[in-house]
């Protein structure tokens, strides 16, 4: 057999509804024979490069919370409009400002479900708890906790067959493991996880991981989400990432076409070295993006910060409002009243006083309920995830 066919899985034959289809089954990970590490290596050592940088510049900045925050939001755009919906990060935050959203109420519904899965993903690993089919579980019952997909069994491994592209296994573009089969590929994959020593470096292991989830595609719904939210889950438990920040959507959301043909040539010809140069490039061009994205967001805050320092008097409750501003960039006069225990009549003025410096804009034209937007650091922030509301 050659290397490259030993690397293939197995077809099962079925059908359904008198229609004959062929489910794949992969082989577990490690691949064999081994990777050639030549192929990629000198990316290898451009991400690891690229990941030092960031980690660094995340250690020296003092909002690495809210950047996080921010993120994490980002990523659940992202990773959601890869599978269809029209949310942006601002129409997010409307919705958690509990003001209405400019896309349909289950498209940002979907969004918010992907924040719950995958804070509570990361909290979890924080108080000690593995990655696990559980934690697998219970991350897949989160995110198809409300809207579309929650009628497809949350929190459950597939019972049936599923199918990608087509109406049908039998027009399908891939049809993943016939179902009594799952559970046989989810144990060695789980195990390949866990793996002591570790046969490849943290990127390759987390590159390995995200296709083999892919392929056994283990859920009716939400496979696409959860498994790239894998993949920062795997290099934050690695030691590759200090804090969860780098996460791979925007990078496959630009290179889609590219990303699939990689998943279905390791499946076809078992081309694994293909996939993970393919990944090493994203996992460089997610740093860079992070790198920039902070950078800008520091320099936007200290410019915001001068501006306001040359206020005088008033420019007090002003500094205020402003590093309110950047943990909830769209806001009213009421909650910023509430929230630093100011008077609703001293938020507004402050408000105004940020919309006159060009800081903030009022996008509502109301004369009650009006809603201040911090513009430039939410554009900074969702660069790529799609527009603010005009």
């Amino acid at each position: 057999m050659s290397p490259a066919k030993a690397r293939l899985g197995t077809y099962i034959s079925s059908s359904t509804a008198g229609e004959k289809y062929k489910a794949f089954v992969p082989p577990p990970l490690p691949p064999e024979p081994p990777l050639d590490s030549q192929r990629y290596g000198a990316l290898l050592e451009r991400a690891g490069l690229a990941l030092g940088r960031l980690n660094g510049l995340v250690d020296a900045i003092p909002e690495t919370k809210l950047f996080l925050y921010f993120n994490i939001r980002k990523e659940a755009v992202l990773s959601s409009q890869i599978e269809g919906t029209q949310s942006s990060l601002s129409d997010l935050l409307m919705f958690e400002s509990d003001e209405v959203p400019g896309v349909p109420l289950h498209d940002v519904t979907e969004v918010s479900n992907y924040v719950l899965a995958l804070e509570y993903a990361f909290k979890r690993m924080k108080d000690g708890f593995p990655l696990s089919l559980r934690l697998m579980n219970e991350m897949h019952a989160l995110l198809l906790s409300r809207g579309r997909g929650s009628g497809k069994n949350p929190g459950e491994f597939r019972r049936s067959q599923n199918w990608i592209g087509g109406t049908r296994p039998g027009n399908a573009r891939f049809v993943p493991p016939p179902p009594e089969k799952v559970m046989e590929c989810l144990a060695e994959f789980e195990k390949f996880l866990y793996l002591d020593p570790a046969p490849y470096p943290p990127l390759v292991k987390a590159a390995l991981a995200h296709v083999q989830f892919e392929t056994i595609h283990p859920y009716l719904d939400g496979n696409g989400r959860l498994g790239r939210l894998l993949v920062s889950i795997l290099l934050y438990l690695d030691g590759v990432l200090k804090e969860p920040v780098l996460y791979l959507s925007l990078y496959f959301k630009n290179h889609r076409q590219t990303y699939y043909d990689k998943l279905n040539a390791v499946r076809e010809s078992g081309d694994w070295e293909g996939w993970v140069e393919f990944f090493l490039e994203g996992v460089i061009d997610a740093a860079e993006q992070a790198v920039a994205t902070i950078t800008k967001v520091r320099d936007l805050l200290a410019a915001d910060k001068r501006q306001i320092d040359m206020v005088g008097r008033k420019g007090i409750t002003m500094m205020k409002v402003h590093a309110y501003l950047q943990k909830k960039p769209i806001t009213s006069a009421l909650e910023v009243a509430k929230e630093l225990e100011i008077t609703p009549p001293t938020a507004r003025v402050a408000l105004q006083n940020l919309e006159r410096y060009k800081i903030v804009k009022e996008i509502t034209g109301r004369e009650r309920g009006r809603l201040y937007v911090y513009q430039r650091y939410i554009a900074a922030l969702e660069e790529g995830t799609g527009g603010l509301p005009e």
